[in-house]
C-alpha cells in the first residue's frame, strides 16, 4: 500500500494485520481520487471509519485544507500516526503529536458525527468505510444526512462490497453513481438541495 499522488507521492504505508481488517486498495483509492481530482486541493474531508488512514493521507498529500480521521481502533489510530509521520505530516513535540491541518478522533463514527457538529465543522467530501461485515451504512449515512456538517455541494462516498446494495437515498443524501472497482464498490453520495427535499 502507497500514496498514490500528490507531495508524498509513492511512501509506502503500514496497513493493519488480521482478518477482519480490510484496507482500501490502491486501485479503488486512485479510481476514488481520479473521480474527485478536482475537489481535493483545499478541501476538508472526513475519514470516517478511517483504518490506517490512507484516504486521508492521500488527501494531504493532495492538498486538501483539513482532513478529520475517524477511528476507534487503538492499534488503527497508531497505524495513522506512523503513516502520518511517514509521510511528513506530524509534527511531535515531546508526547504530544499535532499539525495545522488534520485531527485524529479517537471515537466511534456516530459520537464523532455529534462532537464535529458541536464544534461547528463542515466537509467537501466524506468518506465512509464501516467494517463490510457490520451493517452501519444506513445508520451512518441517515446520521450525516441529519448532522449539519455537509458543505452545499459536499460530497459523500461510500465504499462497500459489490453485493451490498446501498439506498438510493439517505433522507437528503442522494446516489449519483456507483463504480465498481473488483469486488468493491464506490457509491457516491450528494446533498438534495432544500428545495428539492
Amino acid at each position: 500500500m502507497r500514496v498514490i499522488g500528490g507531495t508524498a507521492k509513492s511512501i509506502p504505508l503500514a496497513s493493519l494485520r488480521g482478518a477482519r481488517v480490510r484496507p482500501t486498495l490502491d486501485r479503488v483509492r486512485e479510481s476514488l481520487f481520479n473521480q474527485i481530482a478536482g475537489e481535493i486541493e483545499g478541501a476538508r474531508l472526513l475519514d470516517l471509519f478511517a483504518g490506517s488512514g490512507a484516504v486521508g493521507i492521500e488527501a494531504l498529500s493532495r492538498g486538501a485544507a483539513e482532513v478529520v480521521f475517524v477511528e476507534l481502533n487503538s492499534r488503527a489510530q497508531a497505524v495513522i500516526y506512523q503513516n502520518l509521520a511517514k509521510c511528513r505530516f506530524l509534527d511531535t513535540e515531546g508526547e504530544e503529536k499535532k499539525s495545522k491541518n488534520w485531527i485524529l478522533l479517537k471515537s466511534n463514527a456516530l459520537h464523532a458525527l455529534k462532537v464535529l457538529a458541536e464544534r461547528h465543522h463542515r466537509f467537501d467530501c466524506v468518506y465512509v468505510d464501516p467494517p463490510y461485515a457490520k451493517d452501519l451504512y444506513e445508520e451512518t449515512l441517515t446520521a450525516l444526512a441529519h448532522s449539519g456538517l455537509l458543505a452545499e455541494s459536499a460530497r459523500v462516498i461510500a465504499e462497500h462490497h459489490h453485493k451490498t446494495a446501498l439506498q438510493e437515498n439517505y433522507d437528503r443524501l442522494v446516489l449519483t453513481k456507483t463504480r465498481q472497482i473488483g469486488d468493491t464498490c464506490l457509491s457516491f453520495f450528494s446533498p438534495a438541495s432544500p428545495d428539492s427535499a
